[in-house]
């Protein structure tokens, strides 16, 4: 992509850096333009230890994209889609250290939940004010507001990992909001947003839209800055108010930053995001903080090295252990793997991948755990769309 053209899009509203490929099929008709892309995993987690568990399941998102000149401007209609209900399970899969979940009158720990079925439904108009300036306002049933990095779903650095981050909950989790409305002006280098929003995490019934007592009730702003086609910065923060149901918590402030960069190659990519994340509970202002940094490596067009590496802050509600251990426990992990392209059938590629990871994790956590390193395990099968030309 031209360095003088407009930053492609992520998840809701957030900027990609300009050279990030894109993936999916691209068609026009009656002056129209479709594109739809996604990505199936079929994968076995084996997390050890007491706290693990074992699962045999499908990661998976399909997204359909319809614009169309609307005036002087371009409308656009967005959905996104996923079966984990299905092929997860409302449980989720294994996945230690992560946050706890309500799930059938108890709480699941060290696992993470499925996506919703309908996780995006979104209306978008763009409006030229001038050939360098556009505004534009983004209205979801479910969405994304101004809100942390793309999503970790749709991140470059992050296509051969299934396995969500562990400071998703600080980072990108607003990603599937059940009413968003964001307004934003922006240039070929710089988007400023804000958004009002629904700031209640959904509920464990993941095939309905969670309306029931929202309200738009949370505020974020964002600022992204492409200084290059190879780079992307982002800074937000937001105010939460305190909420019930799934994922309860008190009133917060949340910040995020984040940096993307993107460096084509021969063959493929080699992308790079480093991203903090802290919530801030009102009563007691202190910073529960969490970093990632994941980058996903093409060795050649059939071959891929990708690794996370996190740091988190975890409150003891989170771990499902109140009463048990310290109230905030500081926690690490990394992850390294390898994703080959097994074949490709009319622009749809296949591969196969492996990951390993460790957890690191203080003496008052190991009684539970039974070591201070516990680890786990994923091997997988993924179909991707093709790279569009």
């Amino acid at each position: 992509m031209a360095g003088t053209a407009f930053p492609s899009f992520g998840s809701g509203t957030s900027w990609l850096p300009a050279a990030t490929p894109v993936r999916g099929f691209h068609f026009g008709a009656s002056g129209w333009q479709f594109m739809m892309h996604g990505s199936v995993f079929l994968q076995f987690v084996y997390e050890s230890g007491p706290r693990g568990n074992y699962q045999l399941g499908s990661v998976n998102w399909l997204m359909a994209d319809a614009s169309h000149a609307l005036g002087s401007g371009l409308f656009r209609a967005r959905a996104m889609v996923s079966a984990e209900f299905l092929t997860l399970t409302g449980a989720g899969y294994p996945e230690l250290l992560q946050v706890a979940q309500p799930y059938k009158g108890t709480t699941l720990t060290d696992r993470m939940h499925p996506h919703e079925l309908v996780s995006e439904a979104s209306l978008t108009y763009e409006h030229p004010f001038s050939s360098g300036v556009r505004g534009q306002l983004y209205v979801a049933a479910v969405g994304e507001p101004a809100l942390g990095p793309v999503a970790y779903l749709h991140r470059p650095s992050a296509t051969s990992d299934p396995i969500a981050p562990l400071g998703h909950h600080a980072q990108d989790v607003s990603h599937e909001s059940f009413g968003v409305i964001t307004a934003g002006l922006f240039s070929r280098q710089v988007h400023v947003e804000a958004s009002m929003f629904n700031g209640a995490h959904p509920d464990e019934v993941r095939t309905n839209f969670d309306y029931e007592n929202a309200a738009l009730n949370s505020f974020s702003a964002r600022i992204t800055v492409n200084p290059s086609p190879l780079w992307s910065v982002a800074a937000s923060g937001a105010y939460l108010p305190a909420t019930g149901g799934a994922h309860a918590h008190d009133a917060l402030d949340r910040w995020v930053f984040s940096l993307m960069h993107v460096v084509p190659r021969k063959e493929g990519v080699w992308a790079t995001t480093l991203v903090w994340g802290a919530n801030v509970p009102i009563a007691t202002g202190r910073f529960l903080h969490t970093a990632l940094l994941e980058t996903n490596f093409d060795l050649d067009a059939r071959s891929a090295l990708f690794g996370r590496l996190e740091y988190v802050t975890r409150t003891a509600e989170e771990l499902g252990l109140v009463g048990s251990v310290s109230d905030e426990q500081k926690l690490g992990a990394f992850a390294v793997g390898y994703a080959r392209r097994a074949l490709a059938l009319r622009g749809i590629e296949a591969w196969i991948g492996a990951r390993g990871n460790v957890e690191l994790i203080g003496e008052e956590l190991q009684p539970f755990y039974d070591t201070r390193t516990p680890a786990g395990i994923l091997v997988y099968a993924q179909l991707r769309a093709p790279v569009l030309n």
